[in-house]
């Protein structure tokens, strides 16, 4: 065996098993043993287990119960289950979490050993079919012609890319990784232009995707408009990846249909969140409620966002949806904003619309840029994928989820944008009126390379509002970063490396809506 298989084995009697254990050693394995469910999900969490071999009985988490944890924490682990009943609705229940294998006790140490061999020679199998079918579809990627892709291409394009992403990173295989990144710089680099040429036309009646503005009439409104209860989740930041990482988890209390949307721009969260629970572009929130777009004093980018339940009842009304009583509107930024919620939303069964906003993710991303301990613990977009799905699996917000699942809701979850890792710097010109954002700037006299960054001379062509004469916008392509001429180097040893948003890639702009029924 040239790499050494890591396995755990669970199990409440584990001293017990000392013989076998050290059986499975001599075959060349190395075992973990944890005596309870908890003590499992303690080793899952912080070393790397190839398989895990678990006891069906145990006291505190059964094997059941620590099944369904493990799921939450590595969708993916292969799991054998020792058992000595037979009974068929104890096999349907560990079948529909994924169970790899049963072995009947009293066990035998041929018997486990043919079972962990059966797993993971089959598990390798699947990894050599992946290498295999990998080759096959890098070959397409390279043989397409990006510049032909029109929307609905480019987020098949983009699933694509990202469903081999998460199959080689379970591969952990830095030189194909590498390759892969690759080839989606040159879709991100061609998406760019794709977005330059068409997005002008998406806001003027020409035919185009789903948008931001969209997205209450299209996902909310048939079941607000046929009285099904509805829970509205929408996730701040939350990468289409990071979505295909948590999924797993909610396909346990529901049926998912996944749909796909665009960011308007900049997508960022004044302009696409208040675009969502306004049904209007910000032009047009501008020109028709100023009063609801206007700046506060309060610092930072989210104090465009005050009125998102004022804005939501009003698109109510414009759509002339039930608003009786009108929706609920909650945000959460904090953990016990979040604890709060749990414990309120059950007392909401009488409120037919429910409108969640949850900050974690935007949070979490400008956090991860002023904390080097989590650019540590995060240091790629594989682990911030990792991140999300065991902040995600642990959150009131599922909790929640579950709870509207028993109320019989329906639920929509969706994100506002997503986020980028900003790689490359790009030196810009600007005033001194000029935003702080590291992805998109407004201002008078600012300008940058256009084979970077996007200048909107004319606000109006893009529905963004001009506050003031002369206000031009600059928005950065790829994985670009603005900086200024003067602070370049303190930009770079800043925020080189660290999540952004504002700017054009397929990692901001094309996003999830989930439309999700309880099982």
């Amino acid at each position: 065996m040239t790499d050494t298989h890591r396995i755990l084995w669970v199990d409440d009697e584990i001293e017990l098993l000392r013989s076998q254990i050290i059986f499975l050693e001599n075959k060349g394995y190395a075992v973990s043993v944890a005596a309870s469910g908890e003590e499992a999900l303690a080793v899952i969490r912080r070393e790397p287990i190839d398989l895990v071999l678990l006891d069906e009985m145990m006291p505190g988490l059964d094997g059941l119960a620590t099944l369904s944890e493990i799921r939450k924490i590595r969708p993916e682990m292969p799991v054998v289950m020792a058992t000595k009943s037979e009974k068929e609705e104890l096999i349907s229940e560990a079948l529909g979490q994924r169970i790899d294998d049963f072995l009947l006790k009293p066990l035998n140490p041929a018997q486990v050993l043919a079972s962990c061999r059966r797993v993971l020679d089959g598990r390798a199998l699947a990894e050599d079919g992946t290498v295999r079918g990998y080759a096959a579809a890098a070959a397409e990627f390279r043989s397409l012609d990006l510049a032909a892709l029109d929307w609905r291409g480019w987020i098949g394009h983009y699933r694509s890319l990202l469903t081999w992403e998460l199959s080689l990173s379970e591969l952990r295989d830095d030189g194909m990784l590498a390759s892969h990144d690759a080839a989606k710089e040159e879709a991100d680099r061609e998406f760019c232009r794709f977005v330059e040429r068409e997005y002008p036309g998406w806001l003027h009646g020409k035919q185009r995707p789903v948008l931001s503005v969209d997205i209450v009439d299209r996902y909310m409104g048939p079941a607000v408009r046929t009285g099904t209860p509805i829970l509205f989740v929408l996730l701040d930041c939350l990468r289409l990846d990071q979505w295909l990482a948590i999924e797993p988890v909610i396909r346990t209390a529901f049926e998912i249909e996944t749909d796909h949307y665009y960011s308007i721009l900049p997508t960022a969260t004044p302009y696409a969140r208040n675009a969502i629970f306004s049904g209007l572009f910000p032009a047009q929130i501008a020109r028709h409620h100023p009063g609801l777009w206007e700046k506060s004093d309060v610092p930072g980018e989210t104090s465009r966002n005050r009125h998102e339940q004022q804005l939501l009842t009003q698109q109510f009304a414009r759509l002339r949806l039930p608003a009786s009583p009108e929706p609920r509107y909650v945000k959460i930024s904090t953990i016990d904003e979040g604890r709060e919620f749990r414990r309120a939303f059950s007392s909401m069964a009488a409120v037919p619309a429910v409108a969640l906003v949850v900050n974690f993710m935007d949070i979490l991303v400008h956090f991860r840029a002023e904390s080097p301990v989590l650019q540590e613990i995060a240091p790629d977009a594989r682990a911030f994928r990792e991140l999300t799905r065991t902040w995600f699996a642990g959150s009131d917000i599922w909790h929640a989820m579950q709870t509207a699942a028993a109320q019989g809701r329906t639920v929509v979850v969706t994100t506002d944008h997503g986020s980028i890792r900003g790689r490359r710097a790009a030196v810009m010109k600007a005033g001194k009126d000029t935003s702080a954002n590291l992805r998109y700037k407004s201002g008078s006299n600012i300008g940058g390379d256009q084979r970077q960054t996007m200048l909107i001379k004319n606000p109006a062509d893009y529905q963004l509002p001009e506050e003031y004469k002369g206000q031009q916008y600059l928005i950065a392509k790829e994985d670009f970063y603005l900086v200024y001429p003067t602070k370049a180097e303190e930009y770079r040893r800043r925020y080189e490396g660290t999540f952004q948003h504002g700017g054009i890639s397929m990692e901001e702009m094309i996003l999830p809506v989930a439309v999700m029924t309880p099982k």
